[in-house]
């Protein structure tokens, strides 16, 4: 593949502004999943070398991630438990990892990526929560400056141990480091406020010469193949391998699929999910080869690459070729760090997961969605993550074939096609419609209920529309319900053509939509009343007096 030379600035700048935001938080992780601050560097490595040259989204920076980091923590515990020790058990973990990257291979030549948009937004709001709450809430206790506990359950029986120990310097430079990463970025965007905060919790702990836990010494130099632990694994442990390895397959390929959207919907592209399921998984098998944890696409460092001037698959190299350089370079330094500066880094990260527009409009939504986001929430922060994740897709699918069930009982009626592609009411306008200022007019049809499962269809018609379009009108007249996934994706796809000048007209609102659209405030504070008609004759003449 040929490269274009004028985007290497950008590319290189790109990735070591992700490198270095990476860098604090792949130590982070490493600590939170019990394999230690190594591993989370070998993984973020891995990863994100080997995905980013083999992956399907140009600008993705991948590495350890929220999400990922608790499934391996969860994988982590149980092989101690089993084997007696991380030492004993550590064939069984990196079995694990291995198998999660070859299942994401499988679901990459399956074609699987293609099927993730038809996760409800609901799923995905709880999921998400529920990972932000449990990284915060076992956070807490090496803020305190006592060792992380093993499970949320966890953190609520045995909350007066760390009360009792408390560590007030740990607190405070906890706490500092909270006020650095949130503050910094008033005083400066140009450098990363995670870096910053790393630096001043940290030399703040050595220069008042506070006792408190660090990450102590790591690992200099290469790492070394592991694969001869994999022979050290007991048969009977083959079942657990395999379901862990297809919770952290599906559960990377979401995370990375995610923040793959994200990337085209600021770059204007289109990535490959086939091929990025592939090149994730490449990365995973790599990174538990030489003992990392396992990582997928990293959305905030994927965003800031991008805004630093990132154009191709060269960014993600340069974002894991620095943490190479950062872990040959700067090991005596990394062992000096605070694990409470670490737990305020990864509270922070906790905090941002967190779906609050979701929690918002909880109130607002089809109690069916919020229904399905608080039971996904509560699993996941109480059960296993896989299993809350098929609940709540489970759930949403009984749900939404109840209400299409009620509604085809209430709404069907008997009428005759219509023979013209468009709408009786339309075709006088259609021979009226000109290319002249004010007259360029699209009209989207809307035909039955707007639910997860067509969300991103309906996103992709803004794409359709060409640059000289001034006015799309969106007839809802048949469209009796409108979930909160569908809510989402009209207001992302009027929210976009918005920034690009073209007015959205809406018209035909039944009751169920036009409720749900005015409770989350879609109606009026995107859509102005002046642009919601009940019929599309009256659209039709504001339209024409208008042109």
């Amino acid at each position: 593949m040929n490269y274009d030379f004028k985007n290497l600035k950008g590319d290189i700048s790109g990735g070591l502004v992700a490198g270095i935001i990476a860098l604090p938080l792949a130590l982070a992780f490493g600590v939170q999943s019990g394999m230690g601050a190594a591993a989370g560097l070998y993984g973020a490595i891995a990863v994100g070398i080997f995905a980013a040259l083999f992956g399907g989204t140009a600008t993705q920076a991948s590495g350890p991630t929220g999400p990922m980091t608790v499934v391996s923590a969860s994988i982590v515990l149980f092989a101690t438990q089993a084997a007696g020790s991380l030492e004993d058990g550590l064939g069984l973990v990196l079995m694990c990892f291995l198998a999660g990257g070859i299942f994401q291979i499988l679901l990459g030549l399956l074609g699987v990526g293609k099927y993730i948009r038809y996760f409800p937004y609901p799923v995905v709001s709880g999921f998400m929560s529920g990972v932000g709450l449990i990284i915060i809430f076992l956070q807490l206790w090496p803020l305190m400056g006592s060792s992380s506990p093993k499970s949320t359950l966890e953190v609520f029986t045995k909350i007066a141990e760390p009360l009792s120990k408390m560590n007030w310097y740990a607190v405070a430079l906890g706490i500092l480091t909270l006020v650095v990463n949130y503050t910094f970025p008033m005083v400066t965007k140009k450098v990363p406020s995670v870096l910053v905060a790393l630096l001043v919790g940290t030399g703040v702990a050595l220069a008042l010469g506070w006792d408190v836990p660090v990450i102590g010494d790591i690992p200099s130099g290469f790492p070394p193949l592991m694969v001869g632990s994999f022979f050290t694994v007991d048969p009977k442990h083959f079942v657990f391998i395999l379901q862990s390895g297809m919770t952290l397959a599906l559960l990377g390929s979401i995370d990375s699929l995610l923040t793959s959207v994200i990337a085209d919907n600021i770059t204007k592209d289109q990535h490959n999910s086939r091929q990025e399921l592939i090149g994730q998984g490449i990365g995973n098998i790599v990174a538990a080869l030489f003992g990392g944890i396992p990582g997928a696409g990293a959305t905030k460092g994927t965003v800031v690459a991008i805004k630093s001037g990132a154009k191709s698959r060269l960014s993600g190299v340069t974002h894991g070729v620095f943490q190479l350089v950062a872990l040959l370079g700067l090991g005596t330094f990394v062992s000096y760090i605070p694990l409470c500066v670490l737990a305020g880094l990864l509270i922070s990260v906790g905090v941002a997961i967190i779906d609050y527009k979701g929690f918002k409009h909880l109130p607002s939504v089809p109690r069916a969605d919020a229904v399905v986001m608080l039971v996904v929430l509560v699993w996941t922060v109480f059960g296993n993550l896989i299993h809350a994740v098929a609940a709540g897709v489970v759930l949403a699918s009984v749900l939404f074939m109840k209400q299409a069930s009620d509604l085809a009982e209430t709404e069907t009626t008997l009428t005759s096609l219509d023979p013209e592609p468009v709408w009786d009411d339309e075709k006088e306008f259609a021979k009226e419609q000109t290319k002249g200022p004010g007259q360029n007019v699209f009209i989207k049809h809307l035909y039955g209920p707007l639910f997860f499962g067509f969300s991103s269809g309906f996103r992709a018609l803004s794409e359709q529309l060409p640059d000289d379009a001034e006015t799309l009108v969106v007839r809802m007249e048949r469209v009796p319900h409108i979930d909160q996934s569908g809510l989402y994706s009209l207001e992302d796809t009027i929210l976009k053509l918005s920034k690009e000048n073209k007015r959205t007209v809406i018209t035909g609102l039944q009751v169920q939509p036009e409720d749900m659209m005015r409770r989350i405030g879609l109606i009026p504070n995107l859509i102005p009343e002046s642009d919601v008609f009940e019929t599309f004759d009256e659209a039709k003449a504001e339209l024409q007096t208008a042109g």
